[in-house]
């Protein structure tokens, strides 16, 4: 298989994610009302020249799916619509494909917009961002039943306007993340045994003087657990910050141009040498080194054209 070979067809396939077994592959089709009466979700077999082979698809009984999240134990698929405030739960098979277990609607539908399922180091507590109700919701998983059961406290809520959208823990578990896409700012969290999230701060992803327009999108934390990156699409940024890995707290170090246009995604090499940006609206993905000492991520005039890239996915 040649350098940049399409390996699948997919109609808007918006994100993707590999099995921690490397085995699988999963993508959304994000479809909306006028091209169909529901998204789907493909299962992919990964051969070993990395080549994919298709064994099925499912819907996933709402429009524009967005994100896909696996379980801890490699047992589960969740999908969040970002319409009809829809969170599907599918089981896997022996081969990786999927069946359906579970369909959970989020009160307040109509407004409602799931935007990731994230799951816990022990794999008992499931968060989902909800950027059109400004919380995150809080489920129980029963892993012997293959159902999500709502929290004693079902959700935190976050101010108006915020609008949840990607979530990170931190490599200590002790403290999660979110990028709040509307008004540009990343919420902390202490995680409780319990499952509960206690708020800690806000910080704005923007510098000070910044009075454009922006939608935040993305996030996730480096490696060694001491730096946080989140993407801005407006001011066409990532946003570096020093964690305090005492206290769970963020310190702005500085912003990097993405050298492109509505950076949705991007992601961090495993070793945390490199940090790769899906530029949509500029068709580009550009490469960066990062500065082991201060974090910051640094251009290597490296970029390669793709089609409005919208999600970046690392072999595990």
């Amino acid at each position: 298989m040649a350098f940049g070979d399409t390996v699948a067809t997919v109609t808007n396939p918006s994100f993707v994610k590999t099995s921690a077994d490397n085995k699988n592959l999963y993508a959304v089709s994000e479809l909306g009302p006028n091209d169909g009466e529901a998204g789907f979700v493909y299962s992919y077999k990964i051969n070993d020249d990395h080549s994919l082979e298709e064994l099925g698809r499912i819907s996933t009984e709402s429009y524009a799916p967005c994100h896909i999240a696996e379980d801890r134990k490699g047992k589960y698929i969740f999908v969040a619509n970002y319409m009809g405030g829809v969170v599907m739960m599918y089981e896997k098979k022996a081969d990786g494909s999927l069946e359906k277990k579970q369909k959970i609607v989020l009160e307040n539908p109509e407004k409602s917009h799931p935007h990731s399922v994230n799951i816990s180091e022990d794999n008992k507590t499931v968060y989902v961002t909800d950027l059109g109700n400004d919380r995150i919701w809080i489920f129980n998983l029963n892993e012997i039943k293959g159902l999500l059961e709502p929290h004693k406290n079902p959700f935190i809520q976050l101010i108006p306007g915020a609008g949840p959208r990607h979530f990170a823990f931190s490599n200590s578990f002790e403290y999660a993340y979110s990028i709040n896409e509307l008004n540009g700012s990343v919420s902390a969290f202490k995680l409780r045994n319990s499952g509960e999230l206690e708020h800690i701060m806000d910080i704005s992803s923007l510098p000070e003087n910044f009075d454009g327009e922006n939608s935040s999108a993305d996030i996730h934390i480096h490696p060694s657990g001491k730096f946080l990156y989140a993407s801005n699409r407006g001011h066409d940024s990532i946003v570096t910050f020093k964690i305090d890995e005492e206290t769970g707290k963020l310190e702005t170090v500085g912003f990097t141009s993405t050298e492109g246009k509505a950076p949705r995604n991007f992601a961090i090499s495993p070793g945390g040498d490199f940090l790769y940006v899906a530029n949509q609206n500029t068709h580009n993905i550009v490469a960066f080194r990062i500065n082991s000492e201060t974090g910051l991520p640094r251009s290597m005039e490296l970029e390669l054209e793709v089609k409005s890239p919208v999600c970046i996915e690392f072999l595990n």
